[in-house]
């Protein structure tokens, strides 16, 4: 796909984030994926922007929506542009560490997981959404 020029009227705008925290058994890294009934499908929370909205206020707020968590933002990952319902879409996202809230589910996403990176790639339904994980990972290594 020919991604569109960023000022189309057409781009559907939207935002996300990699959800991350460090396990409560181990410290280990894990990566949280929702599960959306509608689609079937795991991802990274994310979606469309409100009108005037700023992507990492959005991305903020779809986090909290969709995972019941507030979240620290950190990075900004790489974009991931697509087609959705016949028209383009881009999705700006964030790395972001989960600082508090719970998950109660909802129509739009029924299950919430924490899983270590690699387990989190393989459950991805998108691979376009993979190469975010491994985007995460590298933050972590030079932080280190």
């Amino acid at each position: 796909m020919t991604p569109p020029p960023d000022g189309d009227a057409t781009l559907v705008q939207a935002a996300g984030c990699v959800l991350w925290r460090r396990s409560p058994i181990d410290g280990a890294l894990e990566v949280c994926l929702v599960h959306r009934p509608k689609y079937d499908d795991w991802s990274h929370p994310k979606g469309k922007l409100k009108r005037g909205e700023d992507a990492l206020a959005g991305a903020l707020r779809e986090v909290e929506e969709e995972t019941g968590c507030t979240a620290e933002p950190g990075t900004e990952l790489g974009s991931v542009r697509y087609f959705a319902n016949g028209r383009p879409k881009q999705v700006r996202y964030w790395a972001a560490e989960v600082t508090a809230g719970s998950f109660t589910p909802n129509d739009e996403v029924d299950r919430v997981l924490w899983l270590s990176p690699a387990a989190a790639r393989s459950r991805l339904t998108q691979y376009r959404d993979r190469t975010l994980v491994d985007e995460l990972l590298a933050t972590f290594r030079h932080v280190l």
